[in-house]
């Protein structure tokens, strides 16, 4: 490295990232400082809110009973989404059958 590319600082030779990311880390730590306790009060915050909600799962309970609700819930989703594609697709395609004869009689 030439010496044109190096800052000479009260003795050690730093250059130039070095200096650039001491800069940075001294911004970053004033940031934090200012952010940190919006972000820490966030934090807890949505730790409170976590442990009021309800789960889909008996504590109580063991093995696969534990989980009922949920499986339930699960499975329920699970049938109307087949449902609802089988529907979709039914009606596509007699859309597509009916449009093909309306648009071959001219």
């Amino acid at each position: 490295m030439s010496e044109s590319s190096l800052l000479k600082w009260g003795g050690p030779v730093f250059n130039t990232t070095t200096v650039v990311m001491l800069i940075a880390l001294v911004v970053s730590l004033l940031i934090w400082r200012k952010v940190g306790t919006q972000i820490k009060a966030f934090l807890d915050q949505t730790r409170a809110e976590l442990q009021k909600c309800t789960w889909p799962w008996d504590p109580s309970q063991k093995g696969l009973k534990k989980y009922k609700e949920l499986i339930d819930s699960s499975v329920v989703v699970i049938v109307a989404s087949i449902f609802l594609a089988t529907f979709i697709t039914s009606a596509d395609f007699i859309l597509v059958k009916v449009i093909g004869f309306i648009t071959r009689m001219h």
